[in-house]
């Protein structure tokens, strides 16, 4: 299963490695002020390479999370994460990502969410992709409907951001309507 796509220049994506830890540190702190209204309150630790690698290695353990960096060569720009993967009759996941204050405005995050969502279609087979927002994050929702997600519903403190439990727009790409599991038709 190749899980790796080439994005805009020199960026590609491609799953996360122990090794990233240092420059994912480095990209997190950069983008610290811009990520905050966004994100959980992250300890001190969270900024930390060894904290990260002992993370990443975790993450990649795991069977229902895919984690993918943004990669400018060896430099984290970003994160396209695929999490609560299921299969069966569900065949659904959703997506969490985010780029370097640095990399904003560059196309990089519709970029990476189109490609997850190409690879949840045709390496993983999944129906269905998942996303929420804070309900002002009107620049990732610009993102989300760019690459086809429409919203479906509307969460009260869905999740604790901030410092606070937040309401979230609910988003959804339906990716395939191919039986559950079944490999996308090679007939061209």
């Amino acid at each position: 299963m190749n899980l790796t796509r080439p994005l805009i220049d020199d960026v590609e994506l491609r799953l996360i490695r122990p090794e990233d830890a240092a420059s994912f540190c480095a990209a997190q702190a950069r983008s610290r002020e811009q990520l905050g209204p966004w994100e959980p309150r992250r300890a001190d630790e969270w900024y930390d390479p060894a904290f990260q690698a002992d993370r990443i290695k975790g993450l990649l353990e795991r069977d229902n999370v895919i984690p993918w960096v943004l990669a400018a060569g060896d430099r984290v720009i970003g994160t396209a994460t695929l999490s609560n993967i299921v299969a069966g009759a569900w065949r659904s996941g959703d997506i969490g990502y985010w780029v370097d204050v640095t990399e904003v405005g560059k196309g990089l995050a519709s970029a990476a969410v189109a490609a997850v969502c190409d690879l949840a279609d045709t390496e993983l087979l999944l129906h269905r992709i998942a996303a929420s927002t804070g309900t002002d994050n009107e620049r990732s929702q610009r993102v989300l409907t760019k690459v086809g997600f429409e919203q479906y519903g509307f969460a009260r403190d869905y999740l604790h951001i901030d410092g606070a439990w937040r309401d979230s727009k609910l988003y959804q790409r339906i990716l395939n309507t191919r039986e559950p599991g079944q490999a996308p038709s090679t007939a061209g």
